[in-house]
């Protein structure tokens, strides 16, 4: 018999089961389709308290999780903040929530909106729950639940920190739903989780609820890769074309006119035609050039491509022109709407991030409804937004990365075709990739059957971060928090296995001493002289260098302003002129501003000589000459080309030996030739056993120091942090008793990669004297990323010039302060938005801007976007030190640049 206690659990645990069983019944009522084994799981396991870990492919199903969430929050009478890595997606999952609980339930906060901000429901991007944490804010009063879909977003190198910021600092309280895509150290993540969130149940599902298809394109036909279900033996017929395609090349068809286009590689037209007739639309085809996608419309347009019926076709009228009807009229044409309206009546277009926001959000919405048939986009796209289709099509397996171009990774492979096959629709879905000369099946077939993308954290402590956590903990409880990240997490476990291979090279260390062993005497300490005599040699080399590079610096500081020179670039040399002589400090290189013959602003030092350099002519600089302005340029270009020029010669300075230097390296070579094993006759055997017993050393050596660094790695960065930030006067004290000092606070309202140098400027009141307009404009140096970096447009002399020279002279000093510390955090200001964003905010038209930058409107409006989204945090942090003009300065210049196509970019 059961005992009275035994009974009560049993039926307490009988009705704790009936309640979840009643939540799930409730909750998946609103769904057209039953919920899967791993969604009913996870659901299960957050009604009971846990917080929960969903690991599955793209479009299984797992945001339905999230929606659990949800469902259980607003049942509870507690908050729920749904947590994205992107605006675009926190837009579309506001609008979803918004449809199913109403307005009055659900909010939305990113940077470009906030609706509703107090609601029971919060969608978000990962930011701004990161922001709030920091500020301590109202807002997070009675949180209950947090979901963070896209979560293995955690690894992107740039913003994967705020991930980890977030889910060591939430409140314990709150219970986490954190949604990944198929990662192979899903358990590992999830123990992690376990550690820093308490009980977490880990949900990994590998079953795609739509099997997938991976097939290839060859001219207008389609191959299947693999010929068995197991998806293991690849097609014969593709590895014939491919020998075939190589075998063209060798017997000389591989010119660069031959080499464009083989007569296998389908066109884009071929291929939306080729889908539609297999019956495999609506698809997406992935290009990674937002050129490639828009010039892809044109050429279905061009071959007179059709996908929609007349009905559809005025059902997408209605629907763009509702949608865009607040848009300035006068932007339309510099937008290209005629030309985007008519591929979409024709049930095509264009999804990338040169479209302003508005433009992808109704590409977003006629593709959910089915009228859009064919997708160009860029891989942005593959990004959790809500876009299935039956095919997606792959026109490369190469992309640029911003340095290079690569080749995909077979994680993005799967994230990309992973939209292929709609539940509840398709019976199966398609992964297409077109013929192309370079393909190879076997390798295609490699990366689509690979199934290991482990997750690896990018998190270090931020100067931001470091003054929120003193504030907030203190230093010592700060450091604590830190060791929790998943950084460290997986530092520690890799100690373990170089614990192992240390003891296995200990063991070979004293393997090779006993090879080198010499009957004639200790070799060991033969083959210490003999390293010691080839490091003094180098030594000797490396200073003599070091004086060759002195003469070529002291010829530097020789020159004036207005000298002509010559600069070396590859083979050739090539003229320039000094307009600038920069800052001379004491003991650091100079750094010389010329411009060069054919129009470009340089800075040189003495790395780019291998010759002493000697002035070859002089001319005139213009008082007020600006390197930023164009115009100046070309004018100083023209005049250079006209200079008389006396041709100096060059001299490349000999570096020689100081008489210590040749003291003891005689004496270490007369010690060597006395040792007794200098008279072996096996000495050079003895000679590789003692470099294999040094290389070992080595080996050793470094893996015992990386033993040393991959502990307590995270907490020692944030103590360099701590350090920079005392040294600046952010934080003072020592120990335990460091505390946030007023600069500090400002710095802690400012959340940018380049946030130390934005509070140094304003602390220094570099941009005091700038009206609004020019400081927004100086303010977009703190934020922009040019495609290929540039020297600055023409921008007025005065105020707005001073400001930026003190900043990039600022820039400086805090780079010589990071690097005394072992830190480089701070980017060079870059200053290729800031001519568009002045002239925006003097009232230029959309059109005149684009025309005079190499900017898309989409580009211009996401950097507008940010700099008002920076302004907004330089008011809000000038506000805690009582910066009053700062405030009403920044206010202002946001004021400026929300107006026109700016303001009207998203249909929220």
């Amino acid at each position: 018999m059961t005992s009275p206690a035994e009974r009560y659990l049993a039926a307490k645990r009988r009705s704790s089961e009936q309640r979840i069983a009643e939540h799930l019944d409730d909750f998946s009522d609103g769904y057209e389709f039953g919920l899967d084994d791993f969604q009913r799981e996870a659901c299960i396991a957050l009604s009971a308290g846990r917080a929960v870990l969903v690991a599955a492919p793209t479009g299984a199903g797992k945001t339905i999780v999230g929606e659990y969430a949800v469902h259980l929050a607003l049942k509870e009478g507690v908050k729920c903040f749904y947590t994205t890595p992107i605006k675009a997606l926190s837009n579309q999952k506001y609008q979803d929530l918004r449809a199913r609980y109403g307005s009055d339930a659900v909010g939305l906060l990113t940077g470009d909106n906030s609706i509703n901000g107090e609601a029971q429901i919060v969608v978000m991007t990962t930011e701004v729950l990161r922001n709030m944490l920091y500020a301590e804010s109202g807002t997070l009063r009675d949180l209950g639940y947090v979901v963070m879909d896209e979560v293995h977003y955690l690894a992107d190198r740039f913003r994967g920190a705020v991930w980890e910021e977030v889910i060591i600092q939430l409140p314990a309280q709150v219970r986490l739903v954190a949604l990944s895509a198929t990662v192979s150290n899903a358990e590992e993540f999830g123990e992690w989780l376990g550690t820093v969130r308490g009980n977490t149940e880990v949900v990994v599902d590998e079953i795609r609820p739509v099997p997938l298809w991976q097939q290839v394109m060859v001219g207008s036909k389609l191959y299947d890769l693999f010929v068995d279900d197991d998806q293991t033996v690849v097609n014969p017929h593709l590895l014939r074309i491919a020998r075939e395609s190589d075998r063209q090349d060798k017997g000389g068809y591989s010119s660069t006119r031959h080499r464009r286009k083989d007569r296998n590689t389908p066109w884009r037209s071929d291929v939306v035609m080729a889908l539609d007739q297999a019956g495999l639309l609506p698809g997406i085809t992935f290009i990674f050039s937002r050129a490639g996608c828009d010039a892809a419309v044109q050429q279905c347009l061009a071959a007179n491509i059709t996908l929609t019926t007349s009905a559809e076709r005025e059902l997408i009228r209605g629907i763009v022109e509702s949608r865009t009807l607040d848009l300035p009229h006068e932007d339309l044409s510099v937008l290209r709407y005629d030309e985007w309206v008519e591929g979409l009546m024709r049930g095509l277009a264009a999804h990338h991030a040169g479209l302003i926001p508005r433009f992808k959000e109704v590409v977003e919405e006629l593709f959910q409804l089915g009228l859009i048939r064919m997708v160009f986009a860029t891989e942005t796209l593959a990004l959790g937004i809500n876009m299935p289709a039956r095919s997606v099509v792959l026109e490369r397996l190469v992309k640029y990365n911003g340095e290079a171009h690569v080749d995909i990774t077979p994680g993005e492979y799967t994230q990309l075709t992973g939209r292929a096959g709609r539940r509840g629709i398709d019976v199966e879905g398609h992964a297409v990739v077109a013929w192309h000369r370079d393909l190879n099946p076997s390798s295609l077939a490699g990366l689509a059957s690979t199934r290991t993308y482990p997750l690896r954290s990018s998190f270090r402590p931020s100067y931001t971060m470091a003054v929120g956590l003193v504030r907030r903990l203190g230093r010592e409880a700060a450091r604590d928090l830190l060791e929790t990240s998943f950084a460290q997490f997986q530092a520690d476990r890799s100690v373990v296995g170089l614990t192992t291979t240390i003891r296995r090279e200990k063991s070979s260390l004293d393997q090779f001493r006993e090879a080198m062993t010499c009957h004639l005497g200790d070799y060991e300490e033969y083959s210490r002289i003999r390293k010691e005599l080839s490091d003094v040699e180098k030594s000797a080399g490396k200073a003599s260098a070091t004086k060759r590079r002195q003469l070529i610096e002291d010829s530097l500081r020789t020159l004036k302003v207005g000298d002509i020179i010559e600069l070396e670039t590859g083979r050739r040399r090539m003229t320039a002129v000094v307009v600038d002589m920069g800052a001379q400090p004491e003991g650091e290189a100079i750094r010389l501003q010329v411009v060069t013959i054919d129009r470009r602003g340089k800075r040189v030092t003495a790395t780019d000589f291998t010759t002493t350099v000697q002035s070859i002519g002089h001319m005139r600089i213009p008082k007020g000459f600006s390197v930023h302005a164009s115009h100046a340029r070309k004018d100083i270009a023209a005049s250079l080309k006209s200079q008389p020029r006396v041709h100096g010669t060059s001299k490349r300075p000999k570096g020689v030996r100081d008489a210590h230097e040749e003291e003891a390296i005689s004496a270490l070579r007369t010690r060597m030739r006395q040792h007794p094993c200098h008279g072996c006759a096996d000495r050079e055997i003895h000679a590789r056993w003692a470099e294999r017993f040094r290389r070992a050393q080595r080996h050793t050596a470094e893996l015992e120091k990386q033993v040393q660094e991959r502990t307590h790695t995270v907490s020692r960065q944030f103590d360099r942090v701590c350090e920079v930030l005392v040294d600046l006067g952010y934080l003072t004290g020592t120990g335990e008793s460091i505390r946030v000092t007023t600069p500090g606070n400002l710095l802690a309202g400012l959340y940018t990669e380049r946030d130390l140098l934005v509070a140094q400027a304003l602390r220094l009141k570099l941009w005091q004297n700038l009206d609004p307009a020019s400081l927004a404009a100086v303010c977009s140096g703190m934020l922009f990323e040019s495609r290929q970096r540039e020297e600055a447009p023409y921008l007025p002399t005065g105020p707005i010039e001073d400001a930026i020279l003190a900043t990039e002279q600022l820039w400086l000093e805090l780079q010589a302060v990071e690097r005394s510390y072992g830190l480089a955090f701070i980017r060079e200001p870059d200053w290729g938005f800031a001519h568009s964003i002045l002239r925006w905010c003097h009232g230029a038209r959309l059109k005149t801007i684009l025309n005079d930058a190499e900017l898309s409107a989409g580009d211009f409006v996401r950097w507008a976007k940010q700099v008002v989204d920076l302004l907004g945090q330089i008011a809000d942090a000038s506000t805690s030190v009582g910066d009053e003009v700062m405030v009403a300065h920044a206010r202002a210049a946001a004021d400026l640049i929300d107006r026109g196509i700016v303001r009207y970019s998203s249909i929220t």
